[in-house]
């Protein structure tokens, strides 16, 4: 099956069902007759942007990240003024905590755009550390996602 044809269904699947590991994906897809493996399936994850949220009831499902009409930059500062509840710098990392079940997702949205501000993310239920290449880089990024953020929560240390 061509890859094209395999993620348009993944797309389906995930927009019909409440899927939340790669084996129920591998699993709805097994029963569509579908056969892929889960490096395959890892891969269409990536590259579809797919990423955990949660849902209307607090569960954790994979949702595919779009960002309309709004560029990337925007939906970057638009998600940041909605889920971050704290913000500290340590040096050279940027430490953002969020409300609960969206800090895969920020990190995400981070990862995709790219910016020669970040080297690398790691991120949690809640929380995102994010490292610059020096302390001056990761300075500026903090004044960056300050300005969308509500400033009692912020602390520059």
């Amino acid at each position: 099956m061509k890859k094209s044809m395999r993620q348009a269904h993944i797309e389906r699947l995930i927009n019909q069902y409440p899927i939340g590991t790669q084996e129920e994906l591998m699993t709805h897809l097994e029963a569509v007759g579908i056969q892929a493996t889960q490096t395959t399936i890892s891969r269409d994850i990536r590259e579809m942007q797919i990423v955990k949220a949660q849902d209307g009831h607090g569960h954790l499902r994979y949702t595919i990240f779009k960002a309309g009409n709004r560029t990337e930059e925007e939906h970057l500062r638009e998600t940041i003024s909605e889920v971050v509840i704290g913000l500290t710098r340590v040096e050279f990392i940027n430490v953002l905590k969020t409300q609960p079940s969206n800090g895969n997702l920020l990190a995400a949205i981070f990862d995709d755009l790219n910016l020669p501000e970040i080297t690398g993310t790691l991120a949690g239920h809640d929380t995102i550390f994010i490292i610059s290449p020096t302390e001056a880089v990761a300075k500026s990024l903090y004044a960056r996602i300050a300005k969308d953020v509500n400033p009692d929560i912020l602390h520059d240390l």
